[in-house]
């Protein structure tokens, strides 16, 4: 990847230093493969000069990555990525193992892209990026009034207990309703015993993590996933373990070689991350036959496996499984959800169901770690579903959903029609699209030119731990976006590709 290919978008009305922001997205880039070993990066000045920033917000940028070991200066060779421990070679396309295996962060660890989230900050301000972001919901069509409404509700009638601090599982009423929510939407058949509230699905991952997994166990997670989990199941001092996907999901076979790869017996695995109903980032739901073959081997192994359900609200086929956690999985499997994408991101209420053995250890770590989530809020959710109204709001987020869905696809087939390929469009709300016949364009210089035209993508590369996508692979979300919106931006996606295909071939040589 030559210098000039170097992307940077940065967001100037971010909390977040324009250095630090220079720091964390050529490490992401470095870290995800698409700077290798060896390639060099632009020098400070022409840097600055297309950031538009002053030299030495560039220069002291530099000087943190390369006091992280990210890059290396030379005099006469300028400055360049540096080489992997152990010789491994600078042409193969791999991530970097050693986000799998962090060290806790220290307070000088500031700028580390282990602790940074693989996008740049998320934006909600409408009018200004066409944003495919994906995981944000369309905010600007939540019922505030009606939210607003059972806030009252709940402030009205809290007693001293609800003001106080509420029980470290959570608000009865509020149990009550999710145990009723899964059992009709997911077949999911709980007792409110076993249902623990958090502070959303991560706080939940967090909590199990401390609980079940110990130095020199495995952790294994599907390969690609989302950067966040390598954070969580990483700070454990357990060994991550990825294990490819497919079209059917998991490859369950797979799971007790790749952890002999690593020099681990696959008897120390104790905890599986899942995401059966749309797995992330791909979109493939598993199969049956996997279901089948996860939980046999999660029983004879002894291991947990953590069902994250995001987005299972939000299907758009005939044909829809129930969770993995209502088949007869003999207190194998822990069910995490949240209402993060289905209301609003910073309500920050999730929830865990437990096997029975689970739940008072799990009880004892969320009493250390916080005490409680907040006890009316919880109630202002029951409220919200007990009258109905979360149920509306799902049904109108379905068809809003299924509309820009259909328009994006639409839209995509018509510009690139078979130089396109599309998974996930089954449920979710997100779709992964990979461009092909780009000729070696790079995500990153599609991504770059296209944020030029006021257009963000977000290349998916860097959710893939072992093999990066052969091809420009985008995860592409679409719910925030009217459909005028969604056409506008993949119509100017579609010129930035035919320019960069354009410069790709005046590159290559005939013959």
């Amino acid at each position: 990847m030559g210098s000039s290919e170097l992307l940077i978008v940065l967001d100037r009305e971010s909390g977040t230093s324009l250095q630090q922001q220079v720091c964390d997205q050529v490490t992401v880039l470095v870290r995800s493969g698409q700077l290798r070993p060896g390639d060099s990066v632009p020098a400070s000045r022409e840097l600055a000069l297309q950031l538009g920033v002053s030299r030495t917000v560039v220069t002291r940028a530099y000087e943190l990555l390369r006091a992280h070991g990210i890059l290396t200066a030379r005099r006469g060779s300028g400055t360049r990525v540096a080489g992997l421990a152990g010789g491994a070679k600078a042409g193969v396309r791999r991530a970097v193992p050693a986000a799998l295996a962090p060290q806790p962060p220290r307070s000088t660890d500031e700028g580390h892209s282990l602790w940074q989230p693989w996008e740049p900050a998320p934006t909600y301000r409408p009018g200004t990026a066409l944003d495919f972001r994906h995981g944000t919901p369309a905010l600007a069509d939540f019922p505030v009034t009606r939210w607003l409404q059972s806030l009252q509700e709940a402030y009205g009638r809290a007693d001293a207990a609800a003001l106080g601090y509420g029980p470290a599982e959570g608000s009865p009423r509020l149990r009550t309703e999710i145990a009723t929510l899964v059992r009709q939407s997911r077949a999911l058949d709980a007792s409110v015993g076993r249902i623990m509230v958090t502070g959303g699905a991560t706080q939940a991952m967090d909590i199990l993590v401390r609980m079940l997994v110990k130095p020199g166990d495995v952790v294994v997670i599907e390969d690609p996933s989302h950067t966040v989990l390598r954070q969580v199941f990483g700070c454990s001092e357990a060994t991550v373990v990825p294990v490819p996907v497919d079209e059917q999901g998991l490859r369950v076979g797979d799971i007790d070689a790749c952890v002999r790869a690593q020099g681990h017996d696959p008897a120390r695995v104790r905890l599986v991350y899942v995401t059966p109903s749309h797995q992330f980032p791909t979109g493939f739901i598993m199969s049956e036959e996997r279901r089948r073959a996860l939980l046999d081997w999660a029983y004879e192994r002894g291991a947990t496996i953590l069902e994250d359900d995001y987005h299972n609200e939000f299907t758009f086929t005939a044909e829809r499984l129930p969770a993995l956690a209502a088949a007869r999985h003999r207190d194998t499997v822990v069910y995490v959800g949240s209402f993060s994408k289905t209301l609003f991101p910073a309500l920050r209420i999730g929830y865990a169901i437990l096997p029975p053995h689970l739940v008072q250890p799990f009880l004892g770590v969320k009493w250390i770690t916080d005490r409680l989530t907040p006890t009316v809020d919880q109630d202002a959710l029951a409220h919200f579903i007990a009258t109905g109204a979360y149920t509306r709001h799902i049904s109108r987020m379905t068809r809003l959903y299924r509309q820009r869905r259909s328009r994006l696809i639409e839209v995509l087939l018509e510009h690139f029609g078979s130089e396109v390929r599309i998974s996930g469009e089954a449920a979710g709300l997100h779709i992964l699209v990979t461009l092909t016949g780009t000729r070696g364009a790079t995500e990153a210089e599609i991504a770059r030119r296209a944020a030029g035209r006021g257009v963000r993508i977000y290349p998916a590369s860097g959710y893939f731990v072992r093999e990066l996508p052969d091809e420009p692979t985008f995860l592409v979300g679409y719910a925030a976006l009217t459909t005028a919106r969604i056409t506008e931006g993949v119509a100017l996606l579609a010129a930035v590709v035919r320019e960069v295909r354009d410069a790709s071939a005046a590159r290559i040589p005939p013959g």
